[in-house]
Formats: C-alpha cells, structure tokens, sequence
C-alpha cells in the first residue's frame, strides 16, 4: 500500500510540474511519450511530416489540458485518446468530405486471405498512407483502435452507412495498394 501511495504522489508531483509549465517536466512528458505516440499519428497521415504535425498539436493540446488528467488513471492511455482525437481534427480540417452509400460498396466485398497480417509495420503504414483521407481515417478508426462504426460516424461527421462503405472501400483499396507495390505474401 506504501509503494501504491508514494507512486500515486509523485505522479500528483510530475502533473502538477506540468502544470505550472515547468520546462524539465513538459520535456520529460514528450520524451517518455514521443516514440509511442509518433506511430499512432503516422498511421492518420498522409507522410512523416505530416505525422510529424499531428504529435505537436496533440502535445499543445496535452499540455494546454494536463489539468484535467486524473491522476492515478492510465496516462499514457490519457495522452493516446488526445492524439488520436487530434489526428482526427487534422483530418477534418483537411479532407474534403466524400460521403457515400453502402450501396456503391455491395460489389466491393473482399473475401481473400488476410495479406494485411504478412506485412511488416512499415509496410502497413506506408500501405495506410496512399489511402484518401476519408478511408485512412475510418480504417484507423475501426480496425485500429476499435471504435465502432456510430462512433466512428459521429467523430467524422458522416453516417454510419459511409463508415461501413469507407471501411470495405479500404480493404479493397489496400490490397490493391499491396498487390502494386509488391507487398504480399510472394515476394
């Protein structure tokens, strides 16, 4: 119980740090977190610059906000919901919305093999970033983070029914995406 209590206190210390803007723990923050969150960014990105934009708005936000983190709740899961939500602004702010129906992706089912689990994490991504905006985001989003397709929706400011069609365009779209460039499983 002493070793929970000690934790918990200085974790109330280092945000309170962070708080009053304290320059070493602001730093401390972005380098304990950098490397987790920079692929969460990529993976909403067009490129690595564009990444690159997406983490330090996120970090802006996390620090404009450290205060309404509870403390003794997971703060890595705490800073990751700020910077898929901030990727998700940036797609927002960029994308011109495409909204279409389910009905367009009926002829668009994919049932082959699953060629997505026998590529590396930088195939993925790279994969990812040839995608449009609008899919990229609702693949992220469902397949990724697992949020469901109304959520999905509401975020993006389109049906569930684009969700869903978004999402089946985009599986087609990347297995085309790495049957072009080489990617599955006969290389």
């Amino acid at each position: 119980m002493e070793v929970t209590l000690a934790v918990k206190r200085n974790e109330q210390d280092f945000i309170s740090a962070c708080i009053k803007e304290e320059e070493w723990a602001q730093k401390k923050l972005y380098e304990d977190h950098y490397s987790s969150m920079y692929p969460v960014c990529l993976r909403y990105a067009v490129d690595e610059e564009e990444a690159l934009d997406i983490l330090h708005e996120g970090f802006i936000k996390i620090f404009r906000h450290i205060s309404k983190y509870t403390v003794g709740t997971s703060l890595s899961a705490w800073i990751r919901r700020i910077m898929v939500n901030t990727s998700i602004d940036f797609y927002r702010k960029k994308a011109r919305r495409r909204t279409e129906d389910i009905e367009g992706a009926v002829g668009v089912m994919n049932t082959d093999p699953d060629v997505v689990s026998k590529m590396s994490a930088q195939e993925i991504i790279s994969a990812l970033q040839d995608l449009s905006p609008a899919y990229r985001a609702v693949f992220n989003l469902y397949v990724i983070e697992g949020f469901p397709h109304k959520e999905i929706a509401q975020q993006l400011g389109i049906t569930e029914s684009t969700s869903r069609s978004n999402l089946v365009k985009a599986r087609s779209k990347l297995k085309k995406i790495i049957l072009s460039k080489g990617m599955s499983n006969g290389r």
